[in-house]
């Protein structure tokens, strides 16, 4: 399903009446694909140094060399994985990441939660009701993030 951020013309029939939804005008309605605010929730979850892609699974384990770090499977360079299901000008928002050790995990993930009600709300103009995050790695076998200059 795609969101659409506005639809059909304004229900006021007064001319000068603020429009009730974001995008709506007179011309038409903005509708936005569901994969591209994945891709914003994903790239808002990745300005986090501190989250990154969980490791690659089999039945539940780990691939060997299958990621950036050491054969682990974890990378911090990547997106995590995440779904979205956008109903109407909502959004709810599932992801899969792995924290650096030793931050903590539910700072991380409420600053994370945030970032992404945030960007997506900024972004496309969906409000973003419920944003449900998987922690299944810790990387802790990391290069150190790069100096910014």
């Amino acid at each position: 399903m795609s969101a659409v951020a506005a639809d059909g013309p304004p229900a006021s029939a007064d001319p000068g009446a603020e429009l009730a939804v974001l995008g709506r005008t007179e011309l038409g309605s903005i509708v936005i694909a569901d994969r591209v605010v994945t891709k914003v929730a994903a790239c808002a979850a990745a300005e986090d140094p501190d989250v990154g892609a969980a490791a690659s699974r089999v039945l539940g384990r780990a691939v060997p060399g299958a990621g950036y770090l050491g054969g682990r499977g974890t990378d911090l360079n990547a997106l995590p994985k995440t779904s979205v299901e956008v109903d109407g000008s909502k959004a709810f928002v599932t992801m899969e990441i792995s924290v650096r050790w030793p931050e903590p995990v539910l700072t991380v993930t409420e600053q994370v939660r945030r970032r992404v009600k945030d960007r997506v709300a900024e972004l496309t103009g969906l409000q973003v009701d419920e944003v449900h995050i998987v922690v299944s790695d810790l990387a802790t076998d990391l290069i150190p993030p790069p100096r910014v200059r």
